[in-house]
């Protein structure tokens, strides 16, 4: 695709409605799916060795990586399904603007899965309020890592690259050929008759060779006749 000549181009206004609408759309799906992540989070479980301090039991702290790998896995497959949607429902809009809603809205829906599932999840497992020393309390599990926010962003661009890449058109399908708006249409080529089956193509080297009669050139009987 080529670029366009600005934001007033026709069809520009359009695309920066899509990319907003698909900005959003993924922004709410990743709060729905995160608050599903802090239903399914494990806990961890600690025994309180003093006044606001506790130690987890044995095994406990491995719950802390299922939580981080389940919430990774949840961004992964919203990343995939949201950059497949996109690609495969709004074709007529493909192109920079749309990506970056996607890209955007995985980013900052990213961060609303994680807060969305750790509110849930401490909604489900609340502190306890001054546990007596020894008494084994059940605290829910964050994310922990902000390395864990770039999996949903990363995925939903690499499958939008994907298929990008496997387009057998220069227009990724849109009818235009402007990177930007509606300003450069895709140039229909059409056939030519004349080589459409090899015996048209016979017949047109024969045309060639012997030119018919009315032309302005003798046909090959009346120039045989004439040797």
């Amino acid at each position: 695709m080529v670029a366009g000549g600005g934001i007033r181009e026709p069809g520009v206004r359009r695309e920066v409605a899509a990319g907003l609408l698909v900005a959003a759309a993924v922004v709410a799906v990743s709060l729905v799916v995160g608050a599903l992540w802090g239903l399914v989070s494990p806990t961890q479980q600690l025994v309180v060795t003093q006044p606001d301090r506790g130690s987890a039991l044995l095994g406990e702290s491995l719950h802390q990586f299922d939580a981080v790998a389940i919430f990774v896995c949840f961004g992964a497959v919203t990343g995939l399904v949201a950059a497949v949607a996109v690609w495969r429902l709004l074709r007529p809009v493909r192109g920079p603007l749309l990506q970056l809603g996607l890209l955007s809205g995985s980013l900052v829906g990213a961060y609303a899965m994680a807060r969305s599932g750790e509110t849930v999840a401490d909604l489900l497992h609340p502190r306890a309020d001054d546990p007596a020393v020894g008494t084994v309390v059940t605290l829910s599990t964050g994310v922990g890592t902000g390395l864990a926010l770039l999996v949903q962003p990363l995925i939903a661009s690499l499958v939008v690259l994907f298929f990008a890449a496997l387009s057998t058109s220069d227009d990724l399908g849109t009818g235009y050929l402007s990177a930007f708006g509606h300003s450069v249409p895709t140039p229909q080529w059409s056939a030519v008759p004349a080589f459409d089956s090899p015996g048209a193509v016979r017949g047109h080297h024969r045309h060639l060779l012997y030119p018919q009669p009315g032309a302005g050139a003798t046909s090959r009987p009346e120039a045989d006749r004439a040797r």
